[in-house]
């Protein structure tokens, strides 16, 4: 594994936060926190079956006459398609302005969802796919699911076939999918970029999915659940932790919904940016994915994740986007 630093940012940030968002670990703690020790027997055929049903399902795709460019240039359409269980998921797609498309990607999102394409893509002949998964924001709604990610993270966690994240796993299979129908071209070389939330997914999506070349994976969540309801945290975490605190029963779910333990099985080039500091995301549970890698794996490490008040942020943000381009276009 490379591993680089985006700044040589020293101790932890100054913050808010009643408890440690660093956990007590340094890098070369975080960078001995395994994978789950206990995995379901039938782990890999729970996702090798959803793919296939995802792969099966008509998409549909329709693309809406051009909404506007980017700050970038990149010229945006607005784009629907079916997904896993006949949910019809939203959001955009860009494009260069010349039109001409060597290449493609699909963009996750954090939980908040989305409500517009980011300005760029790491490569300038690539469309992109900025889909909004399942029951989230602004694009992808659905009744009687909550929207904001306390909620909607415990939407149907009583049963691996009922929990949301793996409707919103196939959202991303559909979405790939999707890109590649109206832009044939895309399929020449597929690429995942996500953050957060679609750290998560993507690490959860990517092993079964042959069509991808590569991924960055940003701040994954979803990484070593047995870990992370033991660490007190903010947003989504904290809701999961809650849950687990009333029903410990859920870890039997959770357990096929595991970042990490589906990072065992990811073959691809990764670049993995994991943060050393997050209130929402614990390290510890980021490490977890990125330590799982089983591919070839160039990581970057952040000082700190959820939290951008830190005279480092943006001068890591630019490192960050040199590389990813770098990255990407090899």
């Amino acid at each position: 594994m490379k591993i680089d630093r985006l700044s040589q940012s020293a101790g932890v940030p100054q913050h808010p936060f009643p408890f440690d968002p660093a956990y007590g670990l340094d890098l070369d703690g975080l960078l001995k926190v395994a994978a789950p020790d206990t995995v379901p027997a039938d782990f890999a055929e729970f996702w090798q079956d959803m793919y296939r049903r995802a792969l099966a399902t008509p998409v549909d795709p329709r693309l809406g006459a051009k909404a506007g460019s980017t700050a970038a240039g990149l010229d945006v359409f607005e784009v629907s398609f079916t997904s896993l269980g006949g949910i019809r998921i939203g959001g955009w797609i860009v494009v260069p302005p010349d039109g001409v498309v060597e290449r493609g990607f699909v963009v996750g999102h954090g939980y908040g969802g989305r409500d517009e394409p980011a300005p760029e893509l790491p490569a300038t002949d690539a469309a992109g796919i900025y889909f909004v998964a399942r029951g989230l924001p602004t694009k992808s709604l659905l009744s009687g699911v909550p929207s904001e990610a306390p909620g909607h993270v415990l939407q149907g966690i009583e049963s691996r076939a009922d929990y949301i994240i793996g409707g919103c796993v196939a959202d991303l299979w559909c979405a790939a999918t999707a890109l590649t129908e109206l832009f044939p071209a895309t399929a020449r070389r597929l690429d995942y970029t996500g953050v957060s939330f679609g750290g998560g997914t993507g690490a959860l999506a990517l092993p079964w999915d042959a069509r991808f070349t590569a991924a960055q994976l940003m701040v994954p969540t979803f990484g070593n659940h047995r870990l992370r309801v033991t660490l007190e945290c903010v947003g989504s975490g904290a809701s999961v932790r809650e849950r687990y605190q009333h029903d410990p029963r859920i870890l039997d779910v959770l357990a096929y919904f595991d970042a990490a333990t589906a990072a065992r099985h990811v073959q691809i080039p990764v670049q993995a940016v994991p943060a050393l500091f997050d209130p929402a995301v614990p390290p510890p549970g980021q490490f977890a994915v990125v330590n799982a890698l089983a591919g070839p794996v160039e990581t970057q490490v952040a000082t700190a994740g959820h939290f951008t008040d830190y005279p480092e942020y943006e001068q890591e943000m630019l490192e960050l986007g040199r590389a990813t381009k770098q990255f990407f276009a090899e």
